[in-house]
């Protein structure tokens, strides 16, 4: 399975959106307009930044808020990022708001995307204020923590925050 995303007005990705109304899509506003496109197929975008989903769970949803955690990790750093999300204890889901998490491999960037969709900001809130966040996190900042490993990530991560759009 793959996802596309691709920015613009939010006008124009809408057009897009009607045009392939088959398709599985949402769009979302931020800072920016976000159209993002979850497919078996190739991207129907003209020039989108291309993934490849390695972990997923729960069903993308035409309502909430979403989270982009962006993580660029070196080729070098690769198999033991994937390790570690592939095999992460899915504490996440049984959060109170968790709609769905994607966690996307770049095929043409370093960077790695792990979008979480939440039914609303609170919800997000409340995982980050979460045992369960707790748990996930618990290694971060200590010799055992992925963070520490500083040959694996070249630069320092960033988090975008979308508001999935209800006209849709």
């Amino acid at each position: 399975m793959n996802m596309y995303m691709t920015t613009g007005t939010h006008e124009y990705l809408k057009k897009i959106m009607d045009q392939h109304p088959e398709e599985k899509m949402l769009l979302m506003q931020g800072t920016d307009a976000l159209l993002v496109h979850e497919t078996n197929s190739d991207s129907i975008f003209q020039s989108p930044r291309s993934y490849e989903i390695v972990d997923s769970s729960g069903e993308l949803d035409n309502r909430g808020y979403a989270v982009f955690n962006n993580i660029p990790v070196t080729d070098e750093g690769r198999p033991l990022f994937e390790y570690r999300f592939k095999n992460r204890a899915g504490l996440i889901e049984e959060v109170s708001g968790f709609i769905a998490i994607r966690v996307l491999r770049p095929l043409d960037s370093d960077t790695y995307v792990i979008m979480t969709l939440w039914e609303n900001e609170k919800s997000f809130l409340g995982w980050q204020e979460s045992k369960q966040y707790q748990k996930a996190h618990e290694k971060r900042g200590t010799e055992e923590g992925i963070d520490s490993k500083k040959d694996i990530f070249p630069r320092a991560s960033y988090v975008t925050n979308y508001y999935i759009s209800s006209e849709q």
